[in-house]
């Protein structure tokens, strides 16, 4: 299949680049991790970037307590197969010390919670780098970020006030207990991602491949069925054949009906829909601004 060699290897030396700016201008920088496909691209370039030494920097994984099974299973897999250190950051312990309050009802969901979690991971571990995959194209919050996108001190995000990036120049200065959110795959589509996982090689959770699993609708989602979710009376549950396009929390994470069992299945898949990479979260359909009110507020 063609993957448009050249286009993948220019953003990867791109990102590479970045990566490698990263580790030259922070002094503790911390790569966050969640289990979904952005996340493995960036440990998998950032094994590139600095092969054959390890990766320098841990990988934090923020544990809402209500993750797909399969996303655990793999992180723990990747974890230990690359060597790497992985430092976890838990909204659960969050809860249990009263730093965060958990929702209650039909649409309660961790994952806001999240931000807290970070937060308080980020400032014990005095990180002053968290490098994320969030791209552009994924949501309109997102498209404003800059590479390097500077963080106060209390890890709020002002999209008004960002550093010009221009020939490749990446401002890192900052002052104690600031940090920068790092985003190397800015510039890469869903598409590219795919592509590149596949022209790679690299290994992926099964929940990005079609399989039967029990869902119930709510809203137009499809959600997987979990002990982690209150449903309505009127909310039955079924067997599908689904898988995930992005990968996060069960409870706001929207599945969707799919028939692809291969990369190369789920590349011509993603060719011809219509439907947003992040159409099936429902987090992201709270309001209108939801994306852009939580970044402002520290989530990534």
């Amino acid at each position: 299949m063609d993957y448009h060699i050249n286009h993948l290897k220019e953003l990867e030396a791109e990102s590479i680049f970045i990566m490698r700016e990263v580790a030259s201008q922070f002094e503790n920088p911390v790569l966050m991790f969640s289990g979904g496909k952005d996340s493995i691209l960036m440990v998998h370039l950032a094994h590139k970037a600095f092969f054959p030494a390890r990766i320098p920097f841990p990988l934090l994984h923020v544990d809402t307590g209500h993750n797909f099974p399969e996303t655990i299973k793999f992180r723990d897999e990747l974890v230990e197969r690359l060597g790497a250190k992985l430092i976890v950051g838990s909204v659960q312990e969050a809860i249990d010390n009263g730093t965060v309050t958990e929702e209650k009802g039909i649409n309660a969901s961790r994952n806001g919670l999240q931000t807290a979690a970070l937060l308080e991971a980020l400032e014990k571990g005095k990180y002053d780098a968290a490098l994320g995959g969030a791209r552009r194209d994924e949501e309109k919050a997102r498209a404003k970020e800059r590479f390097f996108s500077h963080r106060d001190e209390f890890g709020q995000w002002d999209p008004k006030n960002q550093r010009p990036e221009l020939w490749n120049l990446f401002n890192g200065k900052h002052h104690m207990g600031e940090h920068f959110r790092v985003f190397p795959i800015s510039n890469w589509t869903e598409l590219d991602v795919w592509q590149y996982l596949a022209m790679e090689e690299v290994p992926l959770p099964s929940l990005y491949f079609a399989h039967t699993r029990p869902v119930f609708e709510r809203e137009g989602v499809l959600l997987a069925d979990s002990d982690f979710i209150m449903k309505k009376d009127t909310e039955n549950v079924f067997d599908e054949m689904v898988r995930c396009r992005t990968i996060g929390d069960m409870t706001c994470t929207g599945v969707a009906k799919s028939t692809a069992k291969t990369v190369e299945e789920i590349i011509q898949e993603i060719a011809t829909t219509r439907v947003t990479e992040r159409g099936g979260r429902t987090d992201d359909k709270r309001s209108e601004t939801s994306m852009e009110d939580r970044k402002k507020q520290g989530y990534f």
